[in-house]
């Protein structure tokens, strides 16, 4: 594995000539620790991503692979969820609170800034889908 791509295992579960779909197990770090019985924390999801199909391939359902997706991917995925809706609720926060508003509305304010930008991804999933592209190795 390359140092500029993220991997998963995973078990391919139904292949057409457009998209392989594909069944991975993420799960957290302290699902490998060996006391992960005793504290509960333990935590692993089942999710299935979609891979188009490489004409070339012969996978066939069941068969193990390795998911793939660039590492500069992760990190674009990682400031579209995370920091750049940190940033709004922060400058909402600070701009709404230094013009003396309620802090219930100040607090409602960057809680409808943030759902607003969540909402403008969800609208635009589509075209954010075309850039991740996930492949199998």
């Amino acid at each position: 594995m390359a140092k500029n791509e993220i991997s998963h295992k995973g078990v391919i579960k139904s292949v057409t000539p457009e998209l392989t779909t594909v069944e991975i197990v993420s799960t957290s770090a302290c699902a490998e620790c060996h006391a992960k019985g005793m504290c509960g924390m333990a935590e692993s999801k089942v999710k299935e991503i979609s891979v188009p199909t490489d004409p070339y391939s012969d996978y066939s359902p069941g068969d193990e692979v390795q998911v793939m997706l660039k590492k500069s991917m992760g990190l674009k995925a990682v400031w579209i969820s995370y920091v750049i809706p940190l940033f709004i609720l922060m400058i909402l926060i600070l701009s709404l609170s230094s013009v003396n508003v309620h802090e219930v509305y100040v607090g409602l304010g960057a809680i409808a800034g943030v759902a607003l930008y969540y909402l403008l991804i969800y609208l635009f999933r589509n075209r954010l889908a075309n850039d991740f592209v996930f492949y199998i190795k």
